[in-house]
């Protein structure tokens, strides 16, 4: 099992640039702002020959429990508790200060081995920072700079001394049936949640892990980074991406919103299945239709929850009207499942993921071109292609040349002129036909060359 390293520290002092270097990708959010990184983000670090965990965290903050700062100091209090070593970072422009004499102390406490890295080392006034991080107590500092990548060296020898010293897990090399068992999973099923701020997405994720794991608040806006979290839902692995919430772009005017919404619309593309969370009170606002147009568009498979159904009262109604709805307003995905859930009591999650899972089965299938020919014959003697300018469109035969999503290849005469409510007609067609309910459907034009053109003489 890999060792975990949290970097901790106050806001603003370079830690989720040293993630992105560690991890040596732009995953986490990095803006001049303070305060950027909110939730735990872990990503798989190495360092030369040393490979870990390592995890992002927010800044300590002096503040209530309740409020805000005081449960993302909780979630960086807990990734402490869990790790095996801690990285603790100051400015070494600004010197020590208060903060991060207090928040040493409380690093001090928790028994993890700490290294002491004086960050932004690069700067000319930042000696003064570095000999003034002895007064912390935390052992010789090291002069880094995670933004120019100085001080790697010295990070890696800490790291390694530390590692050294830590117990060996054997536990699951016993027996040798842990790497099997691991294997047998196979890879896991990538799900996004998306939605509108405030509509429950970190929660929802919280009742699947069983943990707060995920901040969650009655603020909108609370997620930033998107984070993925992998886990087993009955034997199967699932990696589910929480999402920052997603306005209208003309409301978006932060700098740190907009890399928030950049890093949401990533997620919908390295995603299989995206899950659109509506809030079940105020269902299919401008943006949900948007949303899902987005994702459609981004060729992945679409599974709408209703969030908050607890707050329902006539359940029965409510559901047949928003099926009419989801049927009516979205038919570029007609027949995806509509799932009821409640994040907060944990109603519907296990709905939710058999839906997820069916929709990615729907999503891979392959249909055989025997199968695909056989329906077009019939769909072409039921209703014709019209003719264009006093010629008809002729359709030869159909294939699908690839899945996820299911892509059809159409081949034929004049097929340019082919009109959209034609080409409807056929999407239509295969969904009903091949039971492919909820998933995007593309449809290409294949024209034969003209023999007799100037390309054949």
């Amino acid at each position: 099992m890999q060792p975990t390293v949290v970097i901790a520290g106050r806001p603003n002092v370079g830690k989720s640039t040293l993630f992105n270097r560690l991890v040596g990708q732009k995953l986490a959010l990095v803006d001049d702002q303070p305060g950027v990184t909110r939730d735990r983000r872990e990503g798989d670090a190495r360092l030369y020959d040393l490979d870990f965990t390592i995890v992002d965290t927010a800044g300590f903050e002096d503040a209530p429990a309740a409020t805000l700062a005081g449960r993302m100091r909780r979630q960086t209090e807990t990734a402490i508790s869990e790790a095996d070593a801690v990285l603790f970072l100051i400015d070494a422009r600004a010197g020590v200060t208060p903060d991060d004499e207090r928040f040493a102390a409380l690093v001090r406490k928790s028994g993890k081995p700490v290294i002491l890295l004086a960050n932004k080392a690069e700067a000319r006034m930042a000696q003064g920072g570095v000999l003034d991080a002895y007064s912390l107590g935390l052992g010789e500092p090291i002069a880094f700079s995670a933004e120019h990548g100085e001080g790697l060296a010295d990070l890696h020898s800490a790291l390694e001394a530390v590692f050294e010293r830590a117990p060996v897990d054997d536990a699951g090399d016993e027996g040798g049936d842990e790497p099997d068992a691991a294997e047998g999973a196979g890879k896991p099923l990538r799900i996004a949640i998306v939605g509108r701020p405030n509509a429950g997405k970190s929660t929802l994720i919280n009742t699947l892990l069983g943990e707060d794991r995920l901040l969650t608040g009655p603020e909108a806006g609370i997620t930033r980074d998107s984070i993925g979290l992998q886990f087993e839902w009955r034997g199967r692995a699932v990696k589910m991406f929480d999402t920052a919430g997603l306005r209208r772009k003309s409301r978006v005017e932060e700098k740190v919103e907009k890399l928030a919404v950049g890093d949401a619309l990533r997620a919908v593309r390295f995603a299989e299945v995206v899950v659109i969370l509506l809030d079940a009170a105020i269902p299919f606002e401008k943006q949900d239709l948007s949303i899902v147009d987005l994702v459609e568009k981004e060729g992945r498979a679409v599974v709408i929850a209703l969030n908050k159904w607890d707050l329902i009262a006539d359940r029965q109604k409510t559901l047949a009207d928003l099926r009419e709805k989801c049927d009516r307003l979205l038919p570029q995905v007609k027949g995806c499942a509509l799932v009821t859930v409640s994040g907060l009591a944990g109603e519907g999650v296990d709905r939710l993921m058999e839906a997820c899972f069916r929709a990615a089965d729907v999503w891979s299938r392959r249909i055989s071109t025997a199968q695909i020919n056989r329906w077009l014959e019939g769909a072409l003697s039921a209703h014709a292609p019209p003719a264009v300018s006093g010629r008809r469109i002729k359709i030869r035969y159909m294939t699908q040349p690839k899945a996820r999503p299911p892509h059809f290849a159409l081949f034929g005469n004049q097929l340019s002129a082919l009109p959209d409510a034609y080409r409807r007609y056929l999407v239509n067609g295969l969904r009903e036909t091949f039971d492919l309910p909820g998933t995007p459907i593309r449809l290409s034009m294949r024209t034969s060359d003209n023999p007799y053109g100037k390309k054949g003489r």
